[in-house]
């Protein structure tokens, strides 16, 4: 059992944040704010200093698990030097390891009711607005880095993001599906998506093919016209 600490040294939040996900993963998404106060060795007046209230906590966590989520992305563009197929196979299984380290907390942050802020209004801390905020920002930087019109990226972003969102709550809830099964019916959806998008713009590539190889060529071929 955690020991409770007194005076210092003080406790930060991100310190409570990893409390509150070992509760989650051992108890299940059903955490209670006296057991994460214990787990982080506090009295619950004291994770009160640092958190609002229960749906600040709840951000919190939501947070840490979209940073986790997108960081298999690489937050970079050298998934455009990789054929896009493969390249979502990696990012998807980085996704789904990520995910079996923490089921519980998907579950929790998938199925918890959205609590009231102190003034009555409605909190948005879900998983799924964080991270599409994050592919958003990193697929304009990659369409404007390769010359390719930007509108509509934001719904691009929260498609990918709910069907990646949609088949893990599927996933999980059959446990007979393997990470294999999983990472293919994504990936192959999530494809069709960015496909769809790029075919919009008059962009037609092949899966197997680096993104960045279809587009030189595709110029190449228009500065010859």
């Amino acid at each position: 059992m955690p020991t409770i600490r007194s005076g210092t040294p003080r406790i930060t939040r991100d310190e409570i944040v990893e409390a509150a996900v070992r509760v989650i993963d051992r108890a299940g998404p059903r955490p209670s704010m006296d057991d994460i106060a214990r787990e982080a060795g506090i009295t619950k007046p004291r994770l009160y200093r640092q958190f609002a209230d229960k749906a600040d906590l709840y951000t919190g966590i939501a947070e840490r698990m979209s940073r986790n989520a997108f960081a298999a992305t690489g937050e970079d563009m050298t998934v455009l030097l990789q054929p896009p197929r493969s390249a979502l196979q990696r990012v998807l299984g980085g996704y789904a390891a990520g995910i079996l380290a923490h089921p519980n907390v998907f579950r929790f942050l998938a199925l918890t009711p959205v609590p009231a802020g102190p003034d009555g209004s409605v909190l948005q801390f879900e998983l799924g607005r964080d991270v599409a905020r994050r592919f958003e920002k990193l697929a304009r930087a990659v369409a404007e880095a390769v010359a390719v019109e930007t509108g509509g990226i934001d719904y691009l972003a929260r498609a990918v993001v709910g069907v990646v969102l949609a088949v893990t709550d599927l996933w999980l809830a059959r446990p007979e599906h393997s990470v294999d099964e999983f990472v293919g019916q994504a990936t192959e959806l999530v494809w069709g998506l960015i496909d769809g998008f790029l075919r919009r713009q008059g962009v037609v590539a092949d899966p197997r093919v680096p993104v960045f190889a279809t587009l030189a060529e595709m110029n190449r071929i228009r500065a010859e016209d």
